[in-house]
């Protein structure tokens, strides 16, 4: 059974650190994100949409892309993508070094991509992924920690380059 997780309200008058998440989506995305944005700033995230506005026929990994290069330059550490099935959109994240992208089907699979591979993005399919799965995938995505210990020398391993081994 899966825990409801809920956020406190963040106090910004109390100038505490509000979070940036980045979201992006391609077409079959988009309202699913614009979804996703909307809980987050209820939640009292920040926000920094990165697209697509419309639903204008676009390619995943060039959003991919937009938010890969969001974390490098900050101010978000953390985002969401979003395409039909969130396997292409995941897979195009994982091309840069930094981006530990996991594509998550339910809160289980979202709170072990934090909690044992420090994923830093979350991949979800907006034709594949319901709508309050896609919200609780979020929520405990946003609220589990990276466990460290022996999960860590993996994650390491994660982020060397290989290259292809003779033979």
């Amino acid at each position: 059974m899966v825990a409801f997780v809920r956020f406190r309200s963040i106090d910004r008058a109390a100038g505490a650190h509000v979070e940036t998440i980045a979201i992006a989506s391609d077409h079959a995305g988009l309202d699913l994100k614009d979804l996703l944005a909307a809980q987050l700033r209820v939640d009292g995230f920040d926000v920094l949409d990165l697209g697509v506005k419309d639903a204008t026929s676009v390619d995943y990994p060039d959003y991919a892309d937009r938010l890969a290069d969001a974390l490098a330059r900050g101010p978000a550490r953390r985002g969401v993508l979003i395409c039909g099935t969130g396997i292409g959109i995941s897979i195009a994240a994982n091309r840069h070094a930094h981006v530990r992208a996991a594509l998550c089907h339910d809160a289980t699979t979202a709170r072990f991509c934090r909690a044992h591979n420090d994923a830093n993005v979350l991949a979800l399919g907006a034709r594949t992924t319901g709508v309050e799965v896609a919200r609780d995938c979020l929520k405990v995505f946003l609220a589990t920690a990276f466990e460290g210990g022996r999960h860590a020398r993996r994650v390491d391993k994660l982020a060397r380059v290989r290259e292809p081994q003779p033979g």
